[in-house]
């Protein structure tokens, strides 16, 4: 029970896929411009994750070897289309305006790299912990910066007023960067900064530093 919940657990800030590993940022600086479409996405993700992660565990004693990567994206972009027609046809106007993000997720390296490194090597149960650890903490991060990005880009939450701009007679002035993928970028960039000064054992060792800026 401890190990299971381990699995859960270090992925949230340890492990976190996207400001440890550097995984899933291009959706991250995509979809955050707001919660709502933060949390569509971190939903959709979380479950491809799971059920991609549990499909190939279960089967992988019989992919062929030298094949495993084309099965791994099939059945990954299998469930994609299924998650993305099902948002089409309950959630229109959040896909319209995740565009083709969720589409994307084919292409995460975070979902491939999940079923290749852990899901082709380990059974169902150690598969989906892992998955759906990797899954909430991706979630974590795109929350906190599209909560960031909305709160300060438009003063609202899931569309809710909550600091009420000068045009309605309020006294907070919008910040239009915050809507712009660079600040997405900066955001990221702080969580990761604030991470590592309070988990030092996070900071790269120097020789790793030194051998990457030397490298031509």
């Amino acid at each position: 029970m401890q190990r299971a919940f381990r699995q859960v657990i270090v992925p949230l800030l340890d492990q976190n896929p996207v400001t440890r590993q550097i995984l899933g940022v291009c959706s991250a600086l995509a979809v955050t411009t707001s919660l709502d479409t933060a949390l569509i996405m971190c939903a959709a993700l979380t479950i491809v994750l799971c059920l991609s992660s549990a499909i190939i565990s279960l089967i992988r004693h019989h992919i062929p070897h030298v094949i495993r990567l084309i099965v791994q994206i099939t059945i990954i972009a299998s469930l994609v289309i299924v998650i993305d027609e099902l948002l089409r046809a309950y959630f229109f106007e959040l896909s319209r305006a995740l565009s083709v993000f969720v589409g994307l997720i084919v292409t995460n390296c975070l979902v491939l790299g999940r079923a290749e490194a852990f899901a082709m090597r380990n059974p169902v149960g150690p598969s989906l912990l892992d998955a759906l650890g990797n899954g909430l903490g991706y979630s974590l991060i795109l929350i906190v910066v599209g909560t960031i990005r909305e709160l300060l880009g438009r003063g609202t939450l899931l569309g809710v007023t909550i600091l009420r701009p000068t045009a309605d007679g309020g006294w907070f002035e919008p910040l239009g960067l915050m809507q712009l993928a660079p600040a997405a970028f900066f955001i990221i960039g702080l969580l990761i900064w604030s991470i590592r000064s309070v988990r030092t054992d996070q900071v790269e060792r120097e020789g790793a530093r030194a051998t990457v800026s030397g490298a031509p």
